[in-house]
């Protein structure tokens, strides 16, 4: 599994201010009121980064030796993806939050504190989500193998065979 890349994270931001801005243009020009997070979103994010890290923790501890079991490769990839998946997905929420910040300080009218509150708040916490994310899928990493060089080199097992004719 690749490492999460500064590209992907950025994409995902750059969809988020652009869906975010967009979002607001259009309830706006519908005459409706603009987009704001819930209050709770911010809190699920920062417990969604705990929850990652928690998770990471123990694999980190197993893949140095000072755990009390062996690493499990596939819950460590398991916890790797999740942690993959929430650095993107904070990416793309705090993309988000910013276009909805950057729609309410174009606007003529000074929006209410109380919805700039939750949308600043959104984009910091979904910020700490990808760092959360990050930290995580560095904990998850297994240290490779000597013998892991070249996938398929001289080994005969990992060769391709064909039955038949």
């Amino acid at each position: 599994m690749r490492r999460t890349s500064a590209g992907v994270l950025v994409v995902a931001a750059a969809l988020g201010v652009a869906a975010g801005f967009l979002l607001d243009q259009v309830l706006t020009a519908a005459g409706r009121p603009t987009f704001t997070p819930a209050v709770t979103l911010p809190i699920l994010l920062v417990l969604l980064g705990a929850v990652i890290v928690a998770l990471a923790v123990p694999i980190r501890r197993a893949t140095r030796g000072q755990g009390t079991s062996s690493v499990n490769p596939f819950r460590a990839l398991r916890v790797a993806m999740l942690a993959k998946a929430s650095s993107i997905l904070g990416a793309a929420l705090g993309g988000l939050a910013l276009g909805l910040l950057v729609f309410l300080a174009t606007r003529p009218v000074t929006p209410s504190l109380g919805s700039m509150g939750t949308v600043i708040a959104t984009a910091v916490c979904a910020a700490l989500l990808v760092v959360a994310g990050l930290v995580a899928e560095h904990l998850c990493t297994i240290r490779k193998d000597d013998d892991d060089e070249q996938p398929g080199g001289d080994d005969p097992g990992l060769e391709p065979r064909i039955h038949g004719h």
